[in-house]
């Protein structure tokens, strides 16, 4: 069955440019010769004041702990998520008690 309206129009005849021949495909910023791309490092240093060796110690500490935490909430996670695609298996397959039975150990004389 036909319809009356007009189709969209395609994309086919677009013009895509190219560059031309023999151009360089990128343009650096041209510095003079002797022009140093930073004039004073004094700007970045530090100063004059020392170093609080206990307040950085303590931020690695810090980071140190949130580092672990994260390292162990991801194997729990992977864990749990190995759990359920396991018991997610069992249902699929068609099977009935798919859920762990933990019983204790049988005591024998």
């Amino acid at each position: 069955m036909a319809s009356d309206r007009p189709l969209p129009p395609d994309d086919d005849h677009r013009v895509v440019p190219f560059r031309r021949r023999g151009l360089p495909r990128w343009r650096w910023p041209v510095r003079p010769q002797g022009d140093r791309p930073v004039r004073d490092l004094a700007q970045y240093e530090g100063g004059d004041t020392p170093d609080d060796y206990r307040h950085r110690m303590t931020m690695n500490v810090l980071g140190l702990l949130i580092t672990t935490v994260l390292v162990v909430v991801g194997i729990w996670l992977v864990d749990k998520i190995a759990e359920m695609r396991k018991n997610q298996d069992c249902y699929l397959s068609g099977r009935r008690n798919c859920t762990q039975i933990e019983a204790p150990p049988i005591q024998r004389d």
